[in-house]
């Protein structure tokens, strides 16, 4: 669930959920049920120990701020107590660690609730089709040797269902949470997580060989040793990660406080891409390069000598031109962070123009990269709806038809009508930007400074080339050619849609 609110949807989602999930888990409770506590809690306790690092600052800096992150690291565990235990039983043994893992997202009740339920739906589940399968004869007791190979079916069936379970519910609440159509909301889910889920059923089958065997429970705590490590070091991928954004924020911060008509900007060009990206069916793991693209196009403003981007009154062809080497400063600039990939193209290219009469290369057609034609469109949509100090906002309803009428020649008609449907489905929330002393109508983005921060550089100090050094070649502006005298005006229905970076300064 990516959102702060939680709609009334998911709540009834969420409801029903943990209604499941005390049906299943009440047979155990039932006087006279036959159920091996000491086998539970023991279970338990150890899934929630696991869990409890992540959770805990004093722990979690015992570690070195290295400990495994969120709920699914130590699935063995259940998928163990689901080979060993009756059904109702394991579903109890999720409850503890699922309620005590960590929530990087408020509201954390909603969430916590939500994670105990699904996860004790889906033990439940395991450990039905565990038992179906007569996996307890198959795993032997004491001296019996388990049943190899034959146990191998139960515990496999087990990690399946497990994994089908998981996935189904969480489809489920991406959908009712983030109003995500179905086909998209479980897009791509089970192909993640099979592989990892296989390898957490074979650690599962371990620890309840090991667990039933002569040498009793803690011969089974030899198992979560490897699954640890792997675990950390998957942790290590994610602070990786974690700087790596931190660093594109402070990027972006930087540019918003450098060019103050623009601040906010960013973040809603990637929040707007995203929207159009999941309309086009892209898969997940590019939803997050696109936000990259969106929020990173405008970083070569960095490049730009402050004195020009906050030039009150038109613009001299010169410092026009200035202004249009800002995708390719924004490209230097990116070029050798790996993980961004897609995202280069689109920051040098969003102002290309479908027609060729974009730039900085006068690509046309096909020949703009996809990402980059997303994000032209979400950024022309945010600089038209956003009220700056030197012009009003435009309704969406019209800058929805300023995009449509430039479709083709402009912006990619794909673009344009994903944008459309989205915004449908979705909404927007248009912002005051750009005027210090103007109140923001969204909530203030972490990556935004403070509306009364100073600039960072002053005009007299500020770069005219990008880090590194790389100053990329001028090319000829294309400004419109001047009108001759006595001819008509251009029609309004033949104007593009303005340039969102030379906007500010031309119509100041």
């Amino acid at each position: 669930m990516g959102v702060k609110v939680i709609p009334r949807a998911a709540r009834v989602y969420i409801g029903c959920a943990l209604l499941g999930a005390g049906v299943c888990a009440l047979p155990a409770l039932r006087p006279g049920a036959a159920t091996p506590w000491s086998t539970v809690a023991l279970l338990a306790a150890l899934y929630a120990l696991c869990e409890l690092p992540a959770r805990c600052r004093v722990l979690g800096r015992a570690f070195g701020g290295s400990v495994p992150m969120g709920t699914g690291s130590f699935f063995p565990v259940l998928l163990a107590a689901a080979l060993l235990l009756p059904p109702a039983a394991a579903a109890l043994t999720a409850l503890p660690g699922s309620l005590l893992a960590r929530v990087d997202e408020p509201p954390a009740a909603p969430r916590r609730a939500w994670r105990a339920a699904a996860t004790a739906l889906a033990v439940w589940a395991a450990a039905r089709t565990a038992d179906a399968l007569s996996c307890a004869t198959a795993l032997g007791h004491g001296p019996d040797a388990p049943d190899f190979p034959y146990a191998l079916l139960p515990a496999g069936a087990a990690a399946l269902t497990f994994c089908l379970a998981l996935t189904a519910l969480d489809g489920g609440i991406r959908a009712t949470a983030g109003g995500l159509p179905p086909r998209t909301a479980w897009r791509g889910l089970l192909g993640r997580a099979l592989a990892p889920h296989a390898v957490h059923g074979l650690a599962g089958l371990m620890m309840a060989v090991l667990w039933r065997s002569s040498y009793g429970p803690v011969s089974a705590l030899f198992v979560l040793l490897p699954m640890y490590i792997s675990c950390w070091v998957f942790a290590q991928y994610h602070r990786e990660r974690a700087a790596h954004q931190a660093t594109i924020r402070a990027l972006v911060q930087a540019v918003d406080i450098k060019d103050r008509y623009t601040r906010g900007h960013s973040e809603r060009v990637g929040h707007a891409s995203v929207l159009i990206a999941r309309e086009l069916g892209m898969a997940e793991e590019r939803l997050d390069v696109v936000r990259f693209a969106g929020i990173l196009h405008d970083v070569g403003k960095l490049g730009v000598p402050t004195r020009v981007l906050r030039k009150d009154g038109p613009l001299t062809p010169e410092e026009r031109r200035v202004i249009e080497l800002h995708p390719e400063y924004g490209h230097e600039m990116v070029r050798g962070i790996g993980f961004l990939g897609e995202a280069r193209g689109a920051i040098l290219h969003h102002h290309e123009r479908m027609d060729g009469s974009g730039y900085p290369y006068g690509l046309r057609g096909e020949e703009i990269p996809e990402f980059a034609r997303v994000v032209a469109v979400a950024d022309s949509f945010d600089a038209m709806t956003s009220t700056r100090s030197y012009s009003r906002a435009r309704p969406v309803p019209t800058a929805v038809a300023e995009l449509e009428r430039c479709a083709g020649s402009q912006f990619d008609p794909r673009m344009v009508a994903a944008l459309v449907r989205a915004l449908d489905r979705h909404g927007w929330r248009p912002a005051v930007t750009a005027d210090e002393s103007a109140p923001s109508v969204l909530p203030a983005s972490p990556a935004s400074p403070a509306s009364t921060a100073p600039s960072v550089l002053p005009a007299s100090t500020a770069p005219s080339v990008p880090p590194g050094g790389h100053v990329p070649t001028p090319r000829e502006a294309k400004a419109p050619p001047p009108r001759e005298a006595g001819a008509p005006p251009a029609r309004a229905a033949d104007a593009p849609v303005e340039d969102p970076d030379v906007r500010s300064r031309e119509r100041a």
